[in-house]
């Protein structure tokens, strides 16, 4: 349980060290877009057990009964002025540190997902997913950290992200379940920052040279590296 131990460390001097930003970002959500601070959804966690996602409120109200419903496309009409750059800096995913905390997640796991996109995994996908805490980042979130941009084009259809995008991003959660530890523990933290600060970089297929190959149509997208 040493994972959990630094989920509680790290998840507890997070929220401290970063208050200062998100008491700010809460007043400005409170008093701009339709004044809703957090916006809480159905997950799927460990052991199938479903939990209340915190994120900051980023889209319009009854935006998955709206439009590609769970499925953000680039340029997503229903996404707030303030919520594009609290998306594109990825500051909406910090108040899941609350749900480390508390223990519905991890710092590192497979990202999770709402039952409707969950679905799109294949069962055995799903069974070993489940084995795990889901986590603020991960091996699928880092290799699919512009996974908006993606969706965009000829790729923008809820058809391209069930066949294309959700079986590999599958295949990587996978992959990070049978190969969970310490090392990829710290080793994906570090990627995560990199990967914030570097987006272009093709660090993690040079560090992780093990991982599933991408499906051509995913490859340029994804920096893959042949």
């Amino acid at each position: 349980m040493a994972d959990r131990f630094f989920d509680i460390l790290f998840s507890g001097l997070a929220l401290l060290a970063l208050s200062p930003l998100l008491l700010p970002i809460a007043l400005i959500l409170k008093f701009s877009g339709e004044g809703e601070i957090f916006f809480l959804q159905d997950r799927v966690g460990k052991d199938g057990q479903v939990f209340k996602l915190f994120k900051f409120a980023t889209m319009v109200k009854d935006s998955p009964n709206i439009g590609t419903g769970t499925v953000t496309m680039k340029d997503d009409p229903r996404i707030l002025p303030v919520g594009k750059f609290l998306r594109k800096t990825k500051i909406n995913e910090l108040p899941q540190l609350l749900n480390i905390f508390f223990g519905d997640m991890s710092v590192i796991g497979p990202r999770p997902l709402t039952p409707q996109t969950f679905d799109c995994y294949s069962d055995q996908i799903q069974e070993t997913i489940k084995k795990v805490r889901p986590g603020l980042s991960g091996i699928g979130s880092i290799i699919f950290r512009g996974e908006e941009d993606i969706m965009h084009g000829a790729s923008a259809s809820v058809d391209f992200y069930n066949n294309i995008i959700a079986p590999y991003k599958g295949s990587l959660e996978e992959w990070f379940v049978l190969n969970k530890g310490m090392y990829i523990y710290f080793l994906a933290i570090f990627l995560t920052v990199w990967a914030v600060i570097f987006p272009s970089s093709k660090i993690a297929w040079r560090t992780l040279k093990n991982l599933p190959e991408p499906p051509a149509e995913l490859k340029q997208a994804l920096n893959f590296i042949d």
